[in-house]
């Protein structure tokens, strides 16, 4: 590997701050970032486009006709030479990590966690060895995701083609995009294995982590140095950024293989829009319940609940009667034990979504019907 910034390395996390439809899948998981810095992780790098690691669907695509694996190959390297060069390497002063063309103007769609607190950086363009120079644009941590602006854009600039998240299925073949390891341009494949994931990224220097709902999971290898890269369809369209990867907290970090996490592009888009309209979020697109709450603990000293401290005027919870001092357990089905556990819940609802929500007042459980708001943003 050539001398450089090292890709910050998978950060681990309790797999109790996944949603419970993660936890069901992700037994004894962590979820790691994917951005830049030193490795805590004995990931492998991905490697360069075709691996040997075919997913079954795409094994069944290639059987299905004579030459069949012909077509499939000419497929991969159609999607690759359509979409890589929107792909680029982001360097900052701490480490690197990828992102993604959004437009002819300069603007590179990238992780929140790849952007850290610098605000300004170096990219490499897919193909190029000529560092140009980038100075932020917003970024949304709530989201994990931020926009970077080339000081003086090129000519020839490729932005990338970003899908429908409603026709993301399982059982698509991907393509994930990167810089992983510092290995620019680098491809690897998959499948979509699963949708609408909520997943906690965990909090930490120059990151203060987030709770990201709708995540596309993926087999394709997310590594190191991938955050803010593309993961592709078929139809040469980004359907999310790469931003996280499983590892196995019982073998001491070490990436547990084919469990990546990809930001949808629906949020992606949503997000960059706005950061790039108006330096900021005004549309979160997030549910909320309108309060102030944190972690309960009950006489044990156990983790029992969210216990609110506020309730905005006017918002979900005070229209549904809820008080400062209730101690909410459970949001429809999924029980709440903390204010993270709390956050996720909401994390995997949509603005409007009408929803039950059970709390203990004076010890006595009692229920609210609530149409959720969204969350607002600073």
């Amino acid at each position: 590997m050539p001398a450089g910034p090292r890709p910050t390395g998978p950060k681990a996390v309790d797999r109790r701050l996944l949603a419970p439809a993660a936890v069901a899948v992700l037994t004894a998981l962590a979820v790691a970032g994917c951005s830049s810095g030193s490795s805590s992780s004995s990931s492998s790098s991905s490697g360069a486009a075709g691996s040997a690691t075919a997913s079954a669907g795409a094994s069944g695509s290639a059987a299905a006709q004579p030459g069949g694996g012909n077509q499939l190959q000419s497929d991969y390297q159609k999607v690759i030479k359509d979409v890589l060069p929107s792909v680029v390497q982001i360097t900052t002063a701490s480490g690197l990590g990828s992102g993604i063309v959004y437009d002819d103007k300069g603007d590179i769609v990238t992780n929140a966690h790849v952007v850290g607190t610098a605000t300004s950086f170096t990219v490499t363009l897919a193909g190029s060895t000529k560092p140009l120079d980038a100075t932020l644009v917003a970024g949304y941590p709530d989201s994990d995701l931020a926009v970077i602006r080339l000081s003086s854009p090129p000519g020839g600039l490729r932005p990338a083609a970003f899908g429908d998240s409603n026709k993301v299925e399982l059982g698509q073949i991907t393509l994930a995009m990167g810089s992983p390891l510092g290995l620019s341009s680098s491809v690897t494949q998959g499948i979509v294995s699963a949708t609408g994931r909520t997943v906690s990224e965990p909090r930490t220097e120059g990151s203060p982590g987030a709770v990201i709902g709708n995540m596309v999971q993926t087999s394709a290898a997310i590594n190191p140095g991938n955050s803010g890269g593309a993961l592709v369809n078929l139809n040469s369209q980004v359907i999310g950024i790469n931003t996280l990867a499983a590892t196995e907290p019982e073998a001491n970090g070490a990436a547990a293989p084919g469990i990546g996490f990809a930001i949808p592009a629906s949020t992606v888009t949503s997000i960059a829009d706005q950061l790039i309209k108006d330096g900021k979020v005004t549309n979160s697109g997030r549910a909320a319940l309108g309060i102030t709450a944190r972690t309960y603990f009950d006489q044990n000293y156990h983790p029992a609940g969210a216990v609110v401290v506020a309730v905005a005027d006017g918002g979900p919870a005070a229209s549904g009667g809820i008080q400062p001092g209730d101690v909410i357990t459970r949001i429809g089905d999924t029980p709440v034990d903390s204010l993270n556990s709390l956050t996720t819940a909401l994390a995997s609802l949509a603005p409007g979504s009408k929803v039950t929500v059970t709390y203990s007042r004076d010890g006595r459980s009692t229920t609210a019907e609530v149409t959720l708001g969204t969350l607002a943003t600073p």
